[in-house]
C-alpha cells in the first residue's frame, strides 16, 4: 500500500521547486494534491510537469485571509478533506545591511512567511478536527536556527516560523493535529539563484562556491530530499511526532 493512500494534501508556494517536488512525491505515494500559489502559469506548469490527475491547483494570496480560507475551501470541495498541510510559500527578500534594509520589503517577508503560516494553520484546523486530525508541515531554514548577515528579514521571519509552529503544536494536539517545520539549508532552484547573486552581484558562481565550500556534504540540498523529509512527517511513521525542528542541510548548521 502506499504511504499517503486515501489521504488529502494541501501545498503551498506550490508551484516552486519545494513545493512542486514534494506534490511529485505526494501524488506517487497516493495522495491528491491541491497546489497554491499566486502565478497561475507557473502552477500549470508545475501540475503538466508532474502529469498526474491526482494533482491540482487553485490560485491565492498566502498573506490573505479570505483567499487562505479559499484554498482550504476548495480543497475540500474537490477532495472531500484535508490530511496533510505543507505551509511551505516564503520569500527571501533582498540581501543589504540590516542598516540599510527597505522597510516595504522587510514588512512583506514577514508578512508571507510568518502571517502565511499561520493563516494557514487558523483555516485548516477545523478542518482536520472534523476529519480527525492530521499534518501540518512548515518549512521554515537552518535561517532561522542561526544568525544570518545581510538577510535580517528572512532570518527573522524563519525564527518566528518556529514560534507558531510550536504554538500550533500545542493547541493541535487535543484534536491530533501534528505541526513541525523543516529547516533546509541552500537548496537547489530559484531562491538560491537570487541569493548567490545578492551576495556576489555579477558573479553568483562565487557566492555559490562559498555556499558549498560550508556545506559538510560539500553541495546544495535538493527540492526532492526536501520533499522526502515532508514525506516522512506527512504520513503515519511519524504518528507521535510534534512541535520538533527537522533539519536537511548536509551538516551546515553542526
Amino acid at each position: 500500500m502506499k504511504r499517503l493512500e486515501g489521504k488529502v494534501a494541501v501545498i503551498t508556494g506550490g508551484s516552486g521547486g519545494i513545493g512542486a517536488a514534494t506534490a511529485k512525491i505526494f501524488s506517487e505515494e497516493g495522495a491528491k494534491v491541491l497546489l497554491v500559489d499566486l502565478n497561475e502559469d507557473n502552477l500549470k506548469k508545475a501540475v503538466s510537469e508532474i502529469g498526474s490527475d491526482s494533482v491540482s491547483y487553485v490560485v491565492a494570496d498566502v498573506c490573505k485571509d479570505d483567499e487562505t480560507k479559499k484554498y482550504i475551501d476548495t480543497a475540500v470541495e474537490r477532495y472531500g478533506k484535508i490530511d496533510i498541510l505543507f505551509s511551505n510559500a516564503g520569500i527571501e527578500g533582498v540581501v543589504t545591511p540590516l542598516t540599510e534594509y527597505p522597510e516595504d520589503v522587510f514588512d512583506k517577508v514577514i508578512e508571507v512567511n510568518i502571517k502565511g503560516v499561520w493563516l494557514s494553520m487558523k483555516h485548516v484546523f477545523p478542518v482536520m478536527e472534523k476529519n480527525g486530525g492530521g499534518s501540518i508541515i512548515v518549512t521554515s531554514s537552518v535561517a532561522g536556527l542561526q544568525g544570518s548577515g545581510s538577510v535580517v528579514a528572512y532570518s527573522a521571519s524563519k525564527h518566528g516560523v518556529i514560534g507558531v509552529m510550536r504554538g500550533g503544536a500545542l493547541e493541535g494536539a487535543p484534536m491530533k493535529i501534528r505541526v513541525n517545520s523543516i529547516h533546509p539549508g541552500t537548496v537547489e532552484g530559484r531562491m538560491i539563484k537570487a541569493l548567490e547573486e545578492g551576495y556576489s552581484p555579477g558573479a553568483p558562481e562565487e557566492a555559490r562556491k562559498l555556499f558549498q565550500e560550508n556545506v559538510p556534504f560539500g553541495r546544495h540540498c535538493t527540492a526532492e530530499e526536501v520533499g522526502q523529509l515532508a514525506l516522512f512527517l506527512a504520513g503515519d511513521e511519524s504518528a507521535f511526532i510534534t512541535g520538533s525542528t527537522y533539519v536537511i542541510d548536509g551538516g551546515l548548521n553542526t
